[in-house]
């Protein structure tokens, strides 16, 4: 398998205002933009306002929590050398929470935000997407990776993706043509999100159906936003339930998340798989602890321990760097991975130092700008030294 460079995280439609309005032919594409979308080129302060009330913009549905909850217990306090406000000015954050063996080392809001609200997240709900199929292999909606995407998408015969597998579409190697460039409103990330429902087909499928093949299935790996939506549209035909109801059997209800969570739905009333995901701070933080858990919720697995391994593991390396792609994860030669969001959210896990860190924010674009995101970096690099030097404290 060919190698890619490491890509910006950008999940959404495009990535900058002003590239946005740019010219007549963007003006027009913002136009037809969702009132959600419109809201990522608002000012700072809007958007702030925004993303903490997402299904004001357009319709959601509910991922019911249930009565347990899962507790966080509070631990130590985490003492790191900066400290944690200077991080959180500069990133813009609304929140942060660090977990270590399941208890509360850190947690701090900011941006008006608070324990009772959610935010959106974005691209972290490919990952979610991604564990619901594994789930849905597991109970057998799925049989096998290695099937056809077709036999749960009759709509897609006749199209690029007849030899396409499951397996293929999660590692984003489907070798299925597509632009990603956010400046361009003829590229596919632009023209898809903007088309309307054909008949009784879903709109995401009634778009990729139309794509040509450019490289053979599994040779190429290329990030494609709407192939992410598609494995949504997969998992619900395999299990004959919506994303939102089957996330709340699976893992909402019987882990004991604390709130109800909503996720965005597109023109044909489907979960916007790859996006728009919103929960509270402390939920995410559940979900990142059920991962280094094993994925297992109320005493049982939800996922297989292959299905793990594999889903959580470099698929697709990115050139010299420890950096790659599992199923919707990033990963790293660490053995971390992490789920990300344009604007700043993420859920990393490192499962050596059996941590979870969940940072949500609003950055200044939605992919940086760079010193933002090597901020990022080192305010996790402090985290690992602050935990590592405990353990080098304990060891004495």
């Amino acid at each position: 398998m060919k190698t890619a460079p490491f890509p910006l995280q950008i999940t959404m439609l495009l990535t900058s205002a002003a590239l946005l309005l740019g010219g007549c032919a963007k003006l027009a594409l913002y136009n037809k933009l969702p009132e959600y979308q419109k809201v990522l080129f608002a000012s700072q302060a809007k958007r702030d306002a925004g993303f903490r009330a997402m299904e004001k913009f357009g319709p959601v549905r509910t991922i019911a929590a249930g009565k347990a909850i899962h507790a966080l217990p509070a631990g130590a306090p985490l003492a790191l050398a900066e400290g944690i406000d200077g991080y959180m000015a500069r990133q813009h954050m609304a929140g942060i929470i660090v977990l270590q063996d399941g208890k509360v080392r850190l947690e701090k809001y900011g941006l008006g935000f608070d324990a009772n609200g959610r935010w959106t997240s974005f691209s972290v709900a490919k990952s979610i997407t991604s564990t619901l199929v594994g789930a849905a292999l597991r109970d057998g909606a799925i049989r096998s990776l290695e099937d056809p995407v077709t036999q749960y998408i009759p709509d897609l015969k006749g199209s690029a993706y007849d030899d396409v597998t499951v397996r293929q579409l999660l590692t984003m190697t489907s070798g299925v043509k597509w632009t990603e460039n956010y400046s361009d409103p003829n590229s596919d990330v632009a023209r898809f999100i903007t088309q309307k429902p054909e008949g009784k087909m879903d709109v995401t499928v009634s778009y990729m159906r139309k794509l040509p093949r450019e490289a053979p299935p599994g040779s190429k790996w290329l990030y494609k936003t709407g192939e992410t939506n598609l494995v949504g549209v997969l998992v619900s035909s395999a299990t004959g339930k919506t994303l939102s109801d089957y996330l709340s059997e699976k893992i909402w209800q019987p882990y004991g998340m604390e709130r109800d969570a909503q996720w965005f739905l597109d023109a044909s009333g489907h979960e916007i798989s790859g996006c728009c995901f919103s929960a509270s701070l402390r939920d995410y933080a559940r979900f990142g602890q059920f991962m280094l858990d094993g994925a297992v919720a109320d005493g049982r697995p939800v996922v297989s321990q292959d299905w793990m391994e594999q889903a959580t593991r470099t698929q697709t390396p990115f050139g010299n760097s420890n950096a790659g792609y599992g199923y919707f994860w990033w990963t790293y030669g660490d053995g971390s991975y992490q789920a990300r969001g344009i604007f700043g959210q993420s859920i990393a896990i490192d499962p050596a130092r059996k941590l979870v860190i969940v940072v949500l924010g609003n950055w200044p674009k939605a992919s940086g700008p760079r010193e933002v995101a090597m901020d990022r970096a080192a305010m996790f690099r402090s985290i690992f030294a602050a935990v590592d030097q405990e353990k080098g404290v304990a060891a004495k």
